[in-house]
């Protein structure tokens, strides 16, 4: 029997039924409690976003400027997350994935009742900081622990969890904001990122196959790290990762600027309602896992390319039920090719499957907060069809890089 590709080393004399296999108990508790740790951080992270028409009259800041309190986050969380990826090998990877989403609910609900623009701006950049140990460790946790013909199944599922949390943070402080204020929505989506965050601790088993690594130098790290970077087909992917995080990103941060002007006109709530769509990115990530463990991971990943395309398309009708179809398909396409970039990352990722993560979600969060945030430039200055037009080019380049980890991945198999 051999282990799954790019176990520890050590791992090569445990049995592969030995892994979490889909069907058993510890399959179950492995894939909710991740499924937590997707929410939590998503929720969090991602609450602010429809508040930030809020935040720009509140405040007296324009559309972009708001924006920080989502992209200096998510900036923060980019460099945490290689950190992270790092000081994975050596720590517990449960321990730090509990308290990280511990003290980023404790710094959300702060960020919430702080009185000036500024003081939340460097709540929610320290709040990045210490999310930066859940994302990167939990891919690394399920490479390690998942049976390989269940991976992309498991992955799709924490994927499906952090659609969960995006969809629950948005929807939940859009309609509590309504109701009683962005304060108290944002101190309630916190109060529930810590309970979430108690029950991960409960369920997730102990690793059984990791292997801790005491007294690693930095030079080691930076040998992993180099190795990653000059793989032939992980740069490539982490490329991906930037590319639709950042289309993502632009495209629903100032999407609820649009709709509460005219012709939509629509109220916090309404347009809360709307993201909604998240449901089918929790659909779609877990049956990509699936489609792209049986079909292949290149032709899973275009077509995820192709729905967002799409998607983004419609959303330049000013009808609004084309809109939200087309939010749909954004979502859904967006999901799906994030799904299949993070079991592949891992399915590559060799013996140091925490800086494989580590350097994808890197990618993933600059580009929310790069390219992400660099949408507002086009919302301020030329109004949506300009938004459009940028997301559409961001996609195209995408499209470029899937086609190329294509025909890398025939020549690997070849």
């Amino acid at each position: 029997m051999s282990s799954p590709p790019g176990a520890a080393s050590t791992a090569g004399a445990v049995p592969l039924h030995d892994y979490a296999e889909p069907g058993t108990t510890a399959y179950r508790r492995i894939a909710f409690a991740l499924f937590l740790a997707g929410f939590t951080t998503f929720s969090l992270l991602y609450s602010v976003q429809p508040l930030l028409p809020l935040f720009a009259a509140e405040f007296h800041v324009g559309a972009a400027a708001s924006a920080l309190s989502l992209s200096l986050a998510t900036g923060a969380l980019a460099f945490a997350i290689l950190c992270a990826g790092a000081l994975s090998e050596s720590m517990d990877r449960k321990r730090l994935m509990f308290a990280s989403m511990a003290m980023a609910a404790v710094l959300n609900l702060i960020a919430s009742v702080v009185p000036s623009w500024h003081a939340m701006l460097v709540a929610r950049a320290i709040e990045g900081l210490v999310l930066g140990g859940v994302p990167a460790v939990a891919m690394a946790y399920l490479a390690e622990e998942i049976h390989p013909k269940g991976l992309g199944r498991a992955m799709g599922q924490y994927v499906g969890g952090t659609a969960f949390g995006g969809m629950m943070g948005r929807v939940g402080v859009s309609v509590l904001s309504d109701a009683f204020g962005w304060r108290p929505a944002m101190f309630v989506v916190s109060v529930l990122g810590l309970a979430a965050a108690i029950g991960f601790w409960f369920l997730l088993p102990p690793s059984k196959h990791f292997v801790r690594r005491t007294g690693v130098k930095l030079s080691e790290h930076v040998a992993a790290w180099r190795g990653h970077l000059t793989h032939p087909m992980l740069p490539l992917l982490f490329a991906m990762g930037f590319l639709m995080m950042g289309m993502f990103v632009a495209v629903y941060n100032y999407a609820g600027f649009r709709l509460m002007r005219a012709p939509f006109s629509l109220s916090q709530s309404a347009i809360g309602l709307i993201f909604c769509a998240y449901l089918f990115g929790i659909a779609a990530s877990a049956a990509a896992g699936g489609l792209s463990d049986r079909f292949g991971r290149a032709p899973a990943l275009l077509s995820g390319i192709a729905l967002a395309t799409t998607g983004v398309l419609l959303t330049l009708a000013t009808w609004l039920p084309a809109v939200i179809v087309g939010i749909v398909l954004l979502t859904i396409g967006f999901f799906v090719a994030h799904s299949v970039s993070s079991a592949w990352v891992g399915a590559l990722g060799g013996r140091s499957k925490g800086h494989a993560a580590s350097l994808y979600l890197l990618a993933y969060y600059i580009g929310s907060s790069t390219l992400g945030a660099m949408g507002g430039w086009f919302w301020d200055h030329s109004g949506w069809g300009a938004l459009v037009g940028y997301a559409l080019a961001v996609l195209a380049v995408a499209a470029l890089t899937a086609s190329g980890l294509r025909r890398r991945a025939k020549q690997t198999a070849g």
